[in-house]
């Protein structure tokens, strides 16, 4: 009879590919704190940072911001062309080979009573050790783009597959998972996020802010292509806003915002680590259509204007808010600017109901729906499956040994 005292082990496995697969997985491990902290040990990591990962998969996370910047159109072919059936079953084979070792070692390390992914890669190499050793663990993928979203994100290995909205809900179920694998809790964002009981207004005042202006958060980074245009327009209009503005730690951006002359109230930042109290400030955001921040900005009720969309998974992004009246993309800094007004005019009647719509969309407590399914696996903890479904691990030990990969421990 196991142990009641001893504490499970839920393994959060997240990689640098962008800020959402981190951030969501920072927000479950909260949750998790909060809710079971007693009973629970939580650990994020990132196996791409062991140094036996192929310096192919360890580079491709310093060269996402690279590659979505400057090759957009690249990015998006590679991106479509990998999600047909034939090219996926190419790349588990090479991510089985690639990773196994690593893999393998992560959950002799650690081993956990489950397994939270928000990375859609982990699932290949872990299905492998599982199959390999004969004993599973129960494992959850967590999807982190609200509308497109890739086939390589649906995979048998995953006991559940939490997804964000009723669209990629179809796809899972589409591209071969069980309809009972698959259930909707929205994108986890920080549980302080939405705790926040203080006004907008409020919220100003202990910032130091003026608490009477309409206040608009523009958040950029190296991928936001085109928010100083925006900016420059806002700053020139004469409209009564107050801005904040976050670099998103890119230097050279931070020093252009602090070199510009400001004509409306402006306050700015370079990275931050109060992005909660930032949103619950103001009442708007500028942003682009990742799949993090446009999550926080319904989960906050915050209308959103899109001033970039990166090709692929961004733009299913950008049509929920679109679609679901929570915001709207804006084709230059002109367009930006006619939608600012617009949402302005008659006392912000417009902007009042983007910002019901974005509650309506948003999904405050997923990051709670999601700890909750993890504590519920972990109860289970590691079990066996019949004879009958390891008929594939000979076909892995064969590919293994083709590629001279240690497949037992």
């Amino acid at each position: 009879m196991p142990n009641s005292k001893v504490k499970k082990r839920i393994l959060i496995l997240i990689a640098e590919a962008g800020f959402g697969h981190r951030s969501a997985a920072n927000a479950v491990a909260a949750a998790l704190q909060e809710t079971h902290g007693d009973k629970c040990e939580a650990q994020v990591i990132n196996p791409m940072q062991d140094d036996r990962m192929p310096s192919l998969l360890r580079s491709s996370e310093s060269d996402y911001d690279r590659v979505v910047r400057e090759m957009p159109d690249l990015y998006k072919l590679g991106y479509e062309a990998s999600d047909a059936l034939v090219p996926s079953a190419i790349v588990e084979s090479a991510l089985t080979v690639m990773m196994f070792e690593v893999m393998r070692d992560v959950v002799k390390r650690y081993e956990p009573d489950a397994i939270v992914t928000t990375y859609p890669l982990y699932q290949y190499p872990l299905r492998a050790v599982f199959s390999i050793q004969r004993r599973y663990v129960p494992l959850i993928t967590v999807v982190t783009d609200l509308a497109t979203v890739h086939r390589l994100w649906f995979h048998e290995a995953a006991d559940w597959c939490l997804v964000p909205t009723t669209t990629v809900r179809d796809l899972a179920i589409e591209y071969g998972l069980a309809p009972d694998k698959v259930q909707i809790t929205g994108i986890p964002v920080y549980p302080n996020l939405v705790q926040e009981t203080r006004s907008p207004a409020q919220v100003r005042s202990e910032l130091g802010w003026r608490p009477d202006l309409t206040t608009v958060l523009a958040v950029g980074s190296k991928r936001v292509e085109h928010l100083s245009d925006v900016l420059r327009a806002l700053n020139h209009s004469g409209l009564p806003l107050q801005l904040a503005v976050v670099a998103g730690g890119d230097e050279e951006l931070y020093r252009q915002f602090q070199e510009t002359q400001w004509h409306a109230p402006a306050h700015v930042f370079n990275f931050v680590d109060n992005m909660p109290t930032l949103m619950r400030a103001a009442d708007a955001i500028i942003c682009k259509a990742g799949g993090l921040i446009v999550t926080e900005s319904l989960a906050c009720g915050l209308p959103l204007l899109l001033v970039d969309v990166l090709p692929g998974q961004e733009e299913g992004n950008a049509d929920v808010v679109v679609r679901g009246g929570a915001g709207e993309l804006a084709a230059g800094p002109i367009d930006a600017l006619e939608t600012i007004c617009h949402w302005l005019e008659h006392g912000g009647a417009l902007l009042a109901q983007r910002s019901q719509n974005a509650r309506k969309l948003g999904r405050p407590r997923a990051a709670f729906d999601v700890a909750e399914r993890a504590w519920q696996a972990a109860q289970r903890g590691p079990y066996t499956r019949p004879r009958r479904r390891w008929l594939r691990r000979s076909r892995l030990v064969a590919l293994l040994r083709r590629f001279d990969i240690p497949w037992t421990t």
